[in-house]
């Protein structure tokens, strides 16, 4: 049977209202599915960036003192003393600031000393010389801080005149400092015109929970503990150790020092879960509404050619009777559907792109890559042709006698 459009568009034109309906329906869902596919992906794929640390072994001691007795700095070398010593512990460093966690502490960095050049945002992580053991980074080029690097620890916020001379930077803010140059043994500066040497390059450490957000692997590990008037510490456990760790450790840093509470011991995995949390929500949101749109449109088809087969019956039998076959019926309900998809599919192309160029503006995601809407078109194509395929199995059923019963 030849594809009679012909005909089949003028049955559409006189039940455009119905058929129109559904084209603009199927629009819609082509322009949600294709968008939401592509912001669910990008959450995916943020979820997914390694942290380039030993992310299964890593966990984080908070405390916080609360008498006058307690002394931050103190208690500091206590508990690395301590940790260091227990044989489940690989390493163990200051940890105030810790991959993905709450605090944060950055500094605005140049090559240049006068800044004639744009400043450029470097998180901090203040540690002393088991730092890059204690997360399970590594050296690309350079050396390591030694004892005899390691500054003063100080109990608050970092002041300018507490700059470092040296400094280890990530392959990311290398690569921000110096692009297209070797950053190795090259001297940064700071607002204030500190200078700091860069004596090692490491791999790309995930930054602190807001600057991950902004400038994810924009990191350098400076030479000086930090206190909170508190106790900030991070821990390497062996593998497969850590949970029992973590336990034992909580267990002894909750009756060490009786001026101190534990505010919590936490893995990074949940500190990473917690950061992503929104990210995965927003995810989880997008693919169920998504779902259910797909499902609405889907019975919109269905519904739409059960009705146009319910109101033809007679056209049906009159059309078996003078020699139609099945495969006839089956085709001519398949092709009327495909044309208002077709339609509706067109249009909504022209929509998802029209919400995916205004996301990508107003969000600044990345533009809507053409294999989405490739995709998209594909899968609503199929599911509306399936959706219409029951009901035009069932039209072509009709007895050719229903002609001459309903004359």
């Amino acid at each position: 049977m030849s594809l009679a459009i012909r005909p089949t568009l003028s049955a559409l034109l006189r039940n455009r209202a119905g058929a129109l309906l559904v084209a603009v329906q199927t629009a819609i869902t082509l322009a949600v599915l294709v968008n939401a596919v592509h912001i669910v992906y990008q959450r995916i794929e943020k979820m997914d960036r390694p942290t380039g640390v030993d992310e299964p072994n890593l966990f984080q001691v908070s405390g916080s003192g609360f008498t006058p007795r307690f002394n931050a700095i103190t208690a500091l070398r206590e508990d690395l003393a301590y940790l260091r010593s227990l044989p489940g512990v690989v390493d163990a460093a200051p940890g105030a600031t810790v991959p993905l966690g709450d605090s944060n502490t950055s500094g605005v960095l140049s090559a240049d000393p006068n800044f004639k050049g744009p400043g450029h945002y470097i998180s901090m992580y203040m540690t002393d010389e088991h730092g890059l053991n204690a997360l399970g980074a590594h050296l690309i080029a350079g050396r390591n801080f030694r004892a005899e690097d390691i500054l003063p620890p100080i109990n608050g916020w970092l002041q300018m005149k507490d700059f470092p001379h040296e400094v280890i930077v990530s392959q990311s803010a290398a690569a921000i400092l110096f692009p297209g140059q070797s950053a190795l043994g090259k001297i940064v500066y700071d607002q204030q015109q500190h200078a700091a040497t860069i004596i090692g390059i490491m791999n790309d450490v995930i930054s602190p929970a807001w600057f991950a957000r902004y400038f994810p692997y924009a990191v350098m590990l400076v030479p000086l503990p930090q206190t909170f008037g508190g106790t900030g510490l991070l821990v390497r456990a062996r593998p497969g150790e850590r949970d029992a760790v973590m336990r034992i450790v909580e267990q002894h840093l909750s009756t060490s020092n009786p001026d101190r509470v534990i505010n919590w011991v936490t893995s990074l995995e949940h500190l990473k879960a917690v950061f992503y949390r929104d990210d995965r929500n927003l995810a989880i949101f997008l693919v169920a509404m998504t779902l259910l749109v797909l499902l609405i449109t889907c019975i919109s088809i269905f519904g739409l050619a059960t009705f146009n087969v319910n109101t033809r019956t007679k056209q049906i039998g009159t059309r078996r009777a003078v020699g139609a076959r099945r495969a006839d019926i089956v085709s001519y309900f398949m092709i009327e559907n495909g044309l208002i998809t077709s339609g509706g599919i067109v249009a909504g192309c022209l929509l998802a792109l029209a919400v995916g160029y205004w996301l990508s503006e107003r969000l600044e995601l990345p533009r809507l890559d053409l294999y989405y809407l490739v995709g998209g078109v594909l899968v609503l194509w199929t599911i509306g042709q399936l959706a219409a395929w029951q009901p035009a199995r069932r039209a072509s059923s009709v007895s050719p006698s229903v002609a001459t019963r309903t004359v």
